[in-house]
């Protein structure tokens, strides 16, 4: 896709060994300031193929996903 970043929107994701695909970005929201030490997050609620939901967090400064863990779920 010409034009668009990498990070742009997930795709998948692998949790727990196991990876989900993603059908939909439902919600999409940013965090941070131009301060140095307040990175810029992207936050996406996403929908997977099995229906699952789940909130995933970009990290700017240093390239990296995290995920939120679904309530009432061990980690």
């Amino acid at each position: 896709m010409s034009g668009y970043r990498a990070n742009e929107r997930p795709v998948a994701v692998t949790w727990r060994g196991r990876r989900y695909e993603i059908v939909a970005v439902t919600d999409r929201w940013y965090e941070g300031s131009v301060r140095a030490k307040e990175p810029i997050l992207d936050y996406f609620k996403v929908t997977t193929t099995d229906g699952d939901e789940f909130t995933l967090r970009y990290n700017r400064t240093f390239d990296g996903w995290g995920i939120r863990v679904p309530a009432g779920t061990a980690p």
